[in-house]
C-alpha cells in the first residue's frame, strides 16, 4: 500500500460533496478516479495533496513516499527556459554526476588510505548513479520533451512566455522526469495531441511507480489503468479493470439491481391485487387471509429502487429537411498565416449520412479548416461548394457563437425568436438549466456549462450538416456517451474535429488525417484507422489503396474492412438494444409514478364518497397496470437478448 483514503467526507456550503470515500493504491498500480462533473474528483485530489482539509476521515501515505501532482490549473511565471526547468528536475542526478567527476579527478592524485577511501566512495556513488538511470539523463529530458510535443527549437523558450496549455505540458514533463513513487494527474491529456497522448500512454503503462488519474479520456484510461474508482453521489465504488471493463461491470450491476427491484414490484403488485380481491368478498375468513398477507407485505425487506435516471442531458438531433447526396466538395484549398503554412491543395468530398472525423497533430490547421468550411475564415485559394438543401449547424470549441453579455435564456430566445418561453425553458431543462439558472450570464459560466448551451442551440437548429470543433471538451463521460448516442441516431451528416479517440471510435464512419503533407482518408472508425496506418496503408476517396499495397495486401484490407463493417453492424444492433432498454426503463419509471399518483388520489378523503370518480380512477389505474406488465415483459426480453 502506497496511499490509503479512509472514510473521507467533505461539504461546501451545507452541500455534501464527498460522503464516504474509501480506497487503496498499491505500489506500481495505475488507477482512475471517475464521476460526473461536480462529483468531487478534484476536491478529492486537493484533500490527498493537503490543499484542502477533509471534514472527517484521513489520508495515509506509506512512510517517506514521494509524490507529484499535476492539477488542471498551472500558473508558472518562471524566467527559466523549458530546458532549464527540466535540468532543475534532474538536479540530484546532475549533482551526483558532478561529485563523480570530482572524485575521478581526486583519485588520479591520491595514494594509500586516501585513495582506498575515495575508491569506495566512488563505487557507492557510481552504483547509485547507475541505478538512478544517471547515464541517460540528457536523453531522458529530450525524449520526454519531444514525446509531449516540444520541438528542439522550443527548448530554450522562456516558460513565462508560453500558453496555458504549453505550461501544463512543461509541468507534466517535469513530473515525469522527477519519477516520484506516486503521480497524481488531473486531466493530463488536455492540451496534448494524439501523438503526445499515445506517447504518454506508453510512458505511464511502463512506469514503475503508482499513478492516480482523473480523466474523461476513455481510450486513454483503457490503455493505462487497471483499477477504476467511481464517485457516485459522494460515495466511492472500486472496480478492477480498465474503463471498458468497469462500464460492463457497472451495467451488469445496475441491471441485476433493477431486475431484482422489478421482480419484487411485480410480486408486491400481485399480492396487493390478491389482498384487494380477498377483502372484496367481505367474509371473515377472506378478510383474515387478506390481513395475513398485508402483514407479510409489511415485513418484506423492500429492494430500494436503483438510481437509473440520473440528471443527464437529453440531446435529440433532427434535421428539418434532408440534404442532397453531395453535401460538401472542396478542391485545391490552401491556407497560410504569414510564414506559417498550414495546408495546400486539399481535396475532399463528404456525402449525406457520413460521420467524418478530422484528426492530426496540433498546429496542422484542423480548426482553421472547419472555420473556412463554415465561412468564418477565407481560404487563400481553392473552391468550397455545398450540396442542395444543406443547412449547417456549428459547434465552436472556443464558444465564439455565444455572447457573454446575454443570459442563457436570452441566448436561446434571441437565436430562435419564434420559440415560446415554455419551449425555451423545456429545452434548457433538458440541458440541466432549471429555475433561475436560465438567467445566469453566459460570461459567468464554466467551460462545461457553455458547452451545454452551445449543444442546446445546436439541437434547436434542425440542421442537416453538423460541423463540430472538439464537441466533447468540458463534457464528463456520461454526457459524452449521450452525445455519441445522439450522433449515431442522427439522420444528417456530421464533420468534426476531436482528440477524443473513444468518441471517434464510437461515431466515425470515415477519418481524415490532416498533416503538412496533405490529407489521408480512412473509411472506418479509429481502430480501423490505426490498423491501416500501422500497416502503411492509405485510402483515397475511391477506396483505391495508395501506400505500397500489393495484391495480397489488398485482400488483407478487404478482409479487414469486412470485419470492421460486421463489427459496425453489430455495434449498431447493440446500441439500438441499449437505446430500446433505456426507453423502456424510462417508460416503466413514468408509469410507476402515474400509478402512484392515481393511488394517492384514490386515497384522498374527499374522493371516498365519490363512487363515480373512484370508478374512473380505478379504471385508469387498471389500464396503466396492464401496460406496465407488458413493459416488464419487454424489459425482460431486452435483458436476455443476445
Amino acid at each position: 500500500m502506497i496511499l490509503s483514503c479512509q472514510k473521507i467526507t467533505k461539504s461546501f456550503g451545507g452541500k455534501d460533496v464527498l460522503k464516504d470515500i474509501n480506497f487503496l493504491i498499491n505500489e506500481g498500480e495505475k488507477a482512475a478516479v471517475i464521476g460526473i462533473n461536480g462529483a468531487g474528483k478534484t476536491t478529492l485530489f486537493n484533500i490527498i495533496t493537503g490543499k484542502t482539509e477533509p471534514d472527517s476521515g484521513k489520508v495515509v501515505f506509506q512512510k517517506d513516499t514521494s509524490w507529484s501532482y499535476l492539477s488542471q490549473v498551472i500558473d508558472v511565471r518562471s524566467r527559466r527556459t523549458i530546458y532549464e526547468e527540466m535540468l532543475d528536475a534532474k538536479k540530484d542526478i546532475i549533482e551526483m554526476e558532478n561529485q563523480i567527476r570530482s572524485l575521478e579527478k581526486a583519485i588520479s592524485r591520491q595514494k594509500g588510505e586516501e585513495l582506498t577511501s575515495s575508491m569506495e566512495a566512488y563505487a557507492r556513488l557510481t552504483d547509485r548513479f547507475e541505478k538512478s538511470n544517471g547515464y541517460a539523463w540528457k536523453s531522458e529530458i529530450v525524449g520526454v520533451l519531444k514525446g509531449l510535443g516540444f520541438s528542439e527549437e522550443e527548448f530554450n523558450t522562456p516558460i513565462f512566455t508560453l500558453s496555458g496549455g504549453q505550461k501544463t505540458r512543461v509541468a507534466l514533463s517535469r513530473i515525469l522526469l522527477v519519477r516520484p513513487e506516486l503521480i497524481l494527474l488531473d486531466e493530463p491529456t488536455n492540451h496534448l495531441d494524439m501523438d503526445a497522448i499515445r506517447w504518454l500512454e506508453g510512458f505511464l503503462s511502463n512506469y514503475r511507480g503508482a499513478v492516480l488519474i482523473i480523466s474523461h479520456d476513455r481510450y486513454f484510461l483503457d490503455k493505462v489503468v487497471s483499477k477504476v474508482i467511481e464517485i457516485e453521489q459522494g460515495v466511492s465504488n472500486v472496480f478492477t479493470g480498465n474503463y471498458t471493463q468497469y462500464a460492463e461491470k457497472k451495467k451488469a450491476q445496475r441491471d441485476a439491481r433493477l431486475k431484482l427491484y422489478l421482480n419484487q414490484q411485480q410480486e408486491i403488485a400481485h399480492q396487493e391485487e390478491v389482498i384487494a380481491r380477498l377483502k372484496s368478498y367481505n367474509r371473515e375468513k377472506s378478510i383474515k387471509r387478506a390481513e395475513s398477507r398485508e402483514k407479510m407485505l409489511q415485513k418484506m425487506d423492500r429492494v430500494e429502487k436503483p438510481l437509473l435516471y440520473d440528471q443527464k442531458m437529453k440531446i435529440r438531433l433532427e434535421p428539418e429537411v434532408i440534404s442532397g447526396n453531395d453535401v460538401l466538395t472542396i478542391e485545391g484549398l490552401t491556407k497560410s498565416f504569414g510564414e506559417k503554412h498550414l495546408f495546400s491543395n486539399l481535396d475532399m468530398e463528404i456525402k449525406r449520412g457520413e460521420v467524418v472525423g478530422i484528426i492530426g497533430a496540433n498546429g496542422t490547421g484542423k480548426t482553421t479548416l472547419l472555420k473556412i468550411i463554415n465561412r468564418h475564415l477565407r481560404g487563400d485559394k481553392g473552391r468550397i461548394a455545398y450540396g442542395a438543401k444543406v443547412s449547417i449547424g456549428y459547434y465552436d470549441q472556443e464558444q465564439h457563437v455565444l455572447h457573454d453579455e446575454k443570459t442563457i435564456f436570452e441566448e436561446i430566445s434571441d437565436a430562435y425568436p419564434k420559440l415560446t418561453n415554455t419551449r425555451i425553458r423545456n429545452v434548457l431543462a433538458a440541458f440541466l438549466f432549471t429555475g433561475d439558472d436560465v438567467f445566469q450570464l453566459i460570461g459567468t459560466l464554466s467551460g462545461g456549462e457553455k458547452g451545454r448551451v452551445s449543444l442546446a442551440k445546436l439541437m434547436l437548429s434542425n440542421a442537416n450538416f453538423l460541423i463540430l470543433d472538439e464537441p466533447t471538451n468540458h463534457l464528463d463521460i456520461s454526457s459524452r456517451e449521450i452525445l455519441e448516442e445522439a450522433i449515431n441516431a442522427y439522420e444528417g451528416t456530421v464533420l468534426y474535429v476531436s482528440h477524443d479517440r473513444y468518441f471517434i471510435n464510437q461515431t466515425a464512419t470515415r477519418i481524415l488525417d490532416l498533416s503538412p503533407a496533405g490529407i489521408a482518408n480512412y473509411r472506418g472508425n479509429y481502430n480501423y484507422y490505426l490498423a491501416q496506418k500501422e500497416a502503411g496503408i492509405i485510402q483515397t476517396d475511391s477506396d483505391d489503396l495508395t501506400a505500397g499495397s500489393s495484391g495480397e495486401g489488398e485482400k488483407e484490407v478487404s478482409s479487414s474492412k469486412e470485419d470492421w463493417l460486421k463489427s459496425r453492424e453489430e455495434a449498431a444492433r447493440i446500441r439500438k438494444r441499449e437505446n430500446d432498454l433505456k426507453k423502456t426503463e424510462a417508460e416503466i419509471s413514468r408509469l410507476e409514478e402515474e400509478i402512484e399518483a392515481l393511488q394517492e388520489e384514490i386515497n384522498l378523503p374527499e374522493n371516498g364518497t365519490d363512487a363515480e370518480k373512484l370508478t374512473d380512477l380505478a379504471g385508469q389505474m387498471e389500464e396503466k397496470e396492464k401496460v406496465l406488465l407488458d413493459l416488464y415483459e419487454i424489459w425482460e426480453d431486452l435483458q436476455t437478448e443476445e
